[in-house]
């Protein structure tokens, strides 16, 4: 989930992935995981989740009883935003997770976690980065808020603290944001889309939500291993990518002056 674990070895983007997806291994308890988290979560997520997150979810076609299969989503999303999974092993180094997503591709495991380990996992499976991730890909303004990131994450690559602030960026928007809906709060943050308790903790009266404040984000850690302390709410996904200017000249202006 976080942005530095999810690259590749370094390689040219421009070229094709060097993994694919053996759909021929996946066993029958592949299958029955993601049939009971898709059915679980796809019935929470109805009254929960933001509604170009649900129109995404219809688009790609995901089916509760089908794992799937990347080139018919890859074939999906490229007619609509360009956009396509690569298949990665897992932790992978930050430069080219930031690669990749300015090449429009978008990095996804294809292991699935097991029955024993339903709730929680140290490092996305599957179910996260393609259930809870691919139904935003196909939002223009989604994507172009990714691309943003993309290229900020090339310029700082070699800078420790400009990437955790990135990180920090990444966490509380593309992994546990919210959005405002016709006066409603909806999940939009593929973190919380993939977990049952938190789809549930984070609009309970028990959570903490804020309106977006990038200077805020910026400065704030988060923990992995818990429910989220804190949300932030973006009226719309263009809000979020017009975000990116501001980012930008905070980026310049802060490490400018550190240099």
């Amino acid at each position: 989930m976080r942005p530095s674990l999810r690259l590749l070895d370094p390689l040219s983007t421009r070229n094709e992935p060097i993994m694919q997806q053996d759909y021929e291994r996946y066993e029958v308890e592949d299958f029955e995981v993601w049939q009971l988290l898709y059915i679980r979560q796809e019935q929470q997520l109805r009254k929960s989740a933001s509604v170009t997150y649900l129109e995404g979810l219809k688009t790609i076609d995901f089916r509760a009883n089908e794992i799937p299969r990347f080139k018919k989503v890859n074939e999906k999303l490229q007619s609509l935003t360009q956009w396509e999974l690569v298949v990665v092993p897992g932790l992978i180094p930050d430069r080219t997770f930031f690669e990749l997503l300015f090449n429009q591709k978008f990095p996804a495991t294809t292991w699935l976690r097991k029955k024993s380990s339903l709730d929680y996992l140290e490092e996305p499976d599957m179910f996260h980065d393609v259930f809870a991730h691919v139904p935003l890909l196909t939002d223009v303004f989604f994507v172009k808020f990714l691309l943003g990131l993309s290229q900020l994450g090339l310029t700082y690559f070699n800078n420790a603290a400009a990437l955790e602030i990135l990180t920090r960026i990444y966490w509380f928007t593309v992994e546990f944001g919210l959005i405002r809906e016709q006066g409603q709060l909806k999940i939009y943050g593929a973190g919380i889309l993939s977990s049952l308790g938190e789809t549930a903790h984070c609009l309970s009266k028990g959570a903490t939500r804020f309106e977006f404040d990038l200077e805020r984000i910026m400065h704030l850690d988060f923990r992995k291993d818990v429910f989220q302390e804190v949300y932030f709410i973006i009226s719309s996904y263009e809000h979020l990518y017009d975000m990116i200017p501001a980012l930008t000249r905070k980026m310049n202006l802060f490490f400018d002056k550190a240099n």
